[in-house]
């Protein structure tokens, strides 16, 4: 008797979209899912994680790379 059946869970999930509406659960999904992939990416091994990143992945196309120069007061 103390047990939750099927129809227990049901209601549940039902309340909990008429409370939070889906679009809520829908970004703490996505935020839950970004969590699991960064603590995956975390528990590769060390060796792995000290290689260069290929830049061709990396490089984001809309970002200008410049050097900057100091200003020297004369």
């Amino acid at each position: 008797m103390g047990g939750l059946s099927i129809w227990h869970l049901l209601i549940l999930l039902v309340v909990v979209l008429l409370v939070f509406g889906t679009k809520k659960i829908k970004t703490l999904g996505e935020d839950l899912g970004g969590a699991l992939r960064g603590f995956k990416e975390g528990m590769k091994d060390p060796a792995e994680a000290g290689k260069p990143a290929d830049p061709a992945k990396v490089a984001d196309k809309s970002v200008i790379d410049v050097d900057a120069k100091e200003k020297t007061h004369s």
